[in-house]
């Protein structure tokens, strides 16, 4: 048997680790002990990292897994779906990091289809030794004791199927990581104009900055970001994984509507801090991620929205997309909204 357990390195703001500190009457506080004993051969974490062309950045993350997982007391492997990147990665992550299981697709089938084959992988390996995983972006990096916060998160919580981090920015700027499912609200501010202090409401989809404190409780959340977010195993199988009709974009928020759907809740950890720097393989190629964006946004509200609400969200992107091709001075962006314009009349 594995013997886990949280020392004084993980004291931080009342908790050990997500473990409740106690106030004795003299002033001073004990910290409850925390043990989790489970099968020695059980992978706690399974780590899955889909990539495309960003070798430095995946590098810089699977460093930080590793110190991270040490650090947590956490036994996990990594597996890197690599979706036919052109930038040495492969050679990169052969020279680095010997122990990480390398997943090479000589097309990119997407992201969600991608992190399926990373957790199908990762099951086949271990069969039911595995209790979460965790589905991490290349362009993050885990920031001291987060992977323990979200797995804390999991076991103190039964009724949580899914767990997300606590985003900020490479220069340490706040990151919305959670959000409300988009209905025809968020649908408007992202094609029209709007005044600026509504941008972080509930109207679009926000939940308030107090929130994200790193002192707060993991709050309850429609959907995280899909950068970094632990589940569990059975959750993953019984929900079926990502839909793989998304190519790129949603996919995470059809997944944590599925989830919640089956009747489990999803969390976002604020002690659990993630760099996301965002958007490092989409730079690439800004006028497909346009297209790639707006047609999975298409599949999902005709997914999840009643025939009424689709109808007017196709009115209002037919019209949102041609003011911003209109505005767009590069022609390759133009015909970019004009085609996801064409995609929503089609869907």
């Amino acid at each position: 048997m594995r013997l886990y357990h949280f020392n004084s390195e993980h004291v931080t703001r009342g908790r050990i680790a997500g473990v409740v500190l106690h106030p004795e009457p003299s002033g001073g506080i004990v910290a409850a002990r925390c043990l989790i004993i489970v099968n020695e051969t059980m992978l706690d974490l399974a780590v899955i990292i889909v990539s495309w062309n960003v070798r430095d950045y995946l590098a810089d993350c699977m460093r930080s897994v590793y110190t991270d997982l040490d650090r947590c007391h956490l036994r996990g492997e990594i597996w890197v779906v690599d979706n036919h990147s052109t930038d040495g990665t492969q050679q990169l992550l052969s020279n680095l990091f010997p122990s990480a299981h390398l997943i090479v697709n000589n097309k990119n089938p997407g992201y969600g289809a991608a992190n399926n084959q990373g957790m199908r992988a990762a099951a086949s390996a271990n069969g039911d030794d595995i209790r979460y995983f965790l589905l991490l972006n290349p362009d993050t990096l885990v920031r001291p004791g987060a992977l323990g916060h979200l797995v804390q998160c999991l076991e103190d919580m039964p009724e949580a199927g899914l767990a997300g981090a606590r985003l900020v920015y490479g220069d340490g700027r706040f990151q919305p990581s959670a959000f409300h499912f988009p209905g025809l609200a968020q649908l408007a501010f992202d094609l029209f104009p709007a005044p600026a202090r509504l941008y972080e409401s509930r109207l679009n989809g926000r939940y308030p900055r107090r929130c994200y404190k790193a002192s707060k409780d993991p709050f309850s959340v429609e959907h995280t970001l899909g950068a970094a977010m632990l589940v569990r195993k059975n959750v993953a199988e019984a929900t079926g994984g990502f839909d793989e009709s998304y190519y790129m974009y949603c996919e995470e928020i059809d997944w944590c509507w599925r989830i919640r759907r089956a009747g489990w809740d999803i969390y976002t950890v604020p002690q659990a801090e993630i760099v996301h720097y965002g958007g490092e393989s989409t730079k690439q190629a800004p006028a497909k991620s346009i297209v790639d964006l707006w047609g999975s946004r298409a599949y999902l509200y005709k997914q999840h929205h009643g025939r009424l609400k689709y109808a007017i969200a196709r009115r209002m992107v037919k019209r949102g997309m041609r003011r911003k091709a209109k505005k767009a001075k590069n022609h390759e962006i133009q015909e970019a909204y004009l085609t996801a314009a064409s995609i929503w009349q089609q869907v």
